[in-house]
């Protein structure tokens, strides 16, 4: 009976450091996941970890982390500048759908970095990573299969030491 139907008793300091690993781990996401709309540098988790303690995050333990994380990147555009990292994205489209195509498209792009049109409609883009689903849709509805989505970059961020002058 109690094997089958009873509950395990997990002490405080158990509780507490399960807390407080699941807290590390939403600042770790964070950090990985977002970086400064000014520099395009991602943050620290350390940065992040501070900022949740300064809007008082608690952490709560029946929902997963990436969820967690989301509505902590929400709440913190509040008080810091901070916005999730910018995919880059190719798309290939065959040329008859390619122009009806990139009309739908610019809604969802951020920045086109380069486009190319020779026997087919090349694009290389930023977008936001919410987006990624409906275009990848979108993509693969209008084109039956014919026009390809490549992601070259998870997070378009800027490496290396900054220079002062």
């Amino acid at each position: 009976q109690i094997l089958s139907k009873g509950e395990l008793q997990v002490s405080d300091k158990e509780r507490h450091t399960q807390l407080e690993q699941m807290f590390r781990d939403i600042a770790t996401i964070v950090a990985d996941k977002c970086v400064n709309p000014e520099t395009k540098r991602p943050y620290t988790v350390i940065l992040i970890e501070r900022a949740m303690k300064d809007i008082h995050y608690s952490v709560k333990p029946n929902k997963s982390t990436k969820q967690q994380a989301l509505e902590v990147i929400r709440q913190l555009k509040e008080t810091m500048q901070i916005e999730r990292a910018h995919m880059r994205l190719r798309f290939i489209l065959p040329p008859k759908e390619g122009k009806k195509l990139k009309e739908k498209l610019k809604p969802l792009i951020k920045v086109i970095e380069n486009e190319d049109f020779h026997e087919q409609l090349e694009i290389v883009c930023l977008i936001d990573p919410g987006c990624f689903r409906e275009i990848d849709e979108l993509i693969r509805c209008e084109t039956k299969g014919k026009g390809t989505l490549e992601v070259l970059s998870l997070k378009d961020v800027e490496e290396g030491d900054e220079k002062l002058e």
